[in-house]
């Protein structure tokens, strides 16, 4: 039993310090952060569903799920995730403190647009208010461009 508590010990201290390590990288944690990788999940998980359940995925050729489109899926976001620490480390560089944040704030957008199309798959109506937060998010992404 003291193995076992032990062995238990050791591997909490380890994710918690991969944890607090990889926050930090990404200058803590954020609810803008925490946004983007609800979203992420949201639309993966709806992605999964569509494949699935409703066999329209446009991610397959037959529409039907694919671990090869999930594999690259994944890998998307994940790489948006890099785009994230690379736009943080730009702030710390530059000694400003709003590219990630734009960052996160283009990246929600584009998973709220296809969270907004899945659910048209779906035929899941969309709340007007959620529509409305969507065209903000979409505006404050086109002000940032220009």
């Amino acid at each position: 039993m003291e193995k076992i508590n032990t062995l238990k010990g050791f591997l909490v201290l380890v994710i918690g310090g991969l944890g607090g390590m990889i926050t930090n990288l990404f200058g803590g944690w954020t609810d803008d952060l925490t946004t983007l990788l609800i979203f992420m999940g949201v639309d993966f998980a709806m992605g999964l569903l569509i494949a699935a359940v409703w066999n329209n995925s446009e991610k397959s050729e037959t529409g039907a799920l694919s671990s090869v489109s999930a594999w690259k899926g994944l890998c998307r976001k994940g790489v948006s995730l890099l785009v994230v620490l690379v736009a943080h480390r730009l702030d710390v560089t530059l000694g400003v403190n709003y590219i990630k944040t734009a960052v996160i704030i283009a990246f929600i957008a584009n998973e709220a647009i296809s969270i907004v199309e899945n659910l048209g798959v779906m035929g899941v109506p969309l709340p007007t208010a959620v529509i409305k937060a969507i065209d903000i998010l979409k505006n404050r992404v086109e002000g940032d461009k220009s």
